[in-house]
């Protein structure tokens, strides 16, 4: 078992930035996928940053189109932390954000949450205006 533990939410105001961080223990995650999703109020949850191995201790970002530009994700050397950090926020951002991981995630997969086995507790964002 993989168990996933989110910080660094909190209320921030529009344009602000926020980091969040997800550590992951009980198993080495060097090889698995680590991203990030978020589900606002009365949303599906929806995607929102992942990296994936690429081999040779290294990683290939994603981002989900509303955020690129803003967000970026980091991958720790040792694959067992990830980042997300946010800048230029919106009100549109406000949502719990969920790290997850899994380790047969590909880049044909990466967007759905459905294929991901393991998830954080989430920790909530509220960007005000």
């Amino acid at each position: 078992q993989v168990q996933l533990v989110e910080s660094g939410g909190g209320l921030v105001q529009t344009g602000g930035s926020l980091r969040l961080s997800c550590a992951a223990s009980g198993r080495t995650t060097t090889t698995y996928a680590m991203g990030w999703f978020r589900q606002g109020p009365g949303k599906e949850r929806e995607f929102v940053a992942a990296t994936t191995w690429s081999g040779m201790l290294s990683y290939t970002g994603y981002l989900a189109d509303s955020v690129k530009g803003r967000f970026i994700i980091a991958r720790s050397n040792a694959g067992n932390t990830v980042d997300l950090q946010m800048n230029s926020l919106k009100a549109g951002d406000t949502a719990v954000y969920y790290c997850a991981a899994d380790s047969r995630i590909t880049a044909a997969t990466f967007k759905d949450p459905a294929e991901y086995n393991y998830w954080g507790q989430g920790t909530q964002v509220t960007v005000s205006s």
